[in-house]
């Protein structure tokens, strides 16, 4: 397996805001998505991520194992983790249930605040939408 320890840098943010093995997991969660690691394909291993992201490999392994506890990779023993068949499916429902909702609630809560009508608020989700889409 390849890397870019250059591109590798750009992802962890140590500025506090989120653990760096929650950034860990997430990375590898976005590469699946991405296509970039398919189902059954070996991914990194806890050392390979310390010596890419410069971090400590029980650090990296904690990361791992989120996911391994999550069922998006499994354990062969002796070889290392891979991506679990349905890993893209459990991401994507997570990724809903969890993050897009906390996002909506807070996305909701600021337009509130800033009085901000339901179809104006709508206005700016369908012009960001079309922007996002024309990229």
């Amino acid at each position: 397996m390849h890397y870019n320890r250059e591109e590798a840098e750009v992802i962890l943010n140590a500025d506090g805001s989120k653990p760096i093995y929650v950034q860990i997991s997430e990375w590898i969660e976005t590469e699946i998505m991405n296509g970039h690691l398919e189902s059954d394909q070996k991914v990194y291993s806890q050392y390979q991520l310390a010596e890419m992201y410069t971090i400590n490999p029980a650090t990296a392994a904690k990361g791992l194992n989120l996911l391994v506890d999550e069922n998006i990779l499994y354990k062969k023993r002796g070889l290392g983790m891979f991506v679990s068949q349905m890993a893209k499916e459990m991401i994507v429902n997570k990724r809903k249930s969890q993050t897009l909702k906390r996002l909506v609630q807070e996305l909701v809560l600021e337009a509130h605040r800033l009085q901000i009508s339901e179809a104006e608020l709508m206005e700016m989700i369908k012009a960001e939408q079309s922007e996002v889409g024309n990229e």
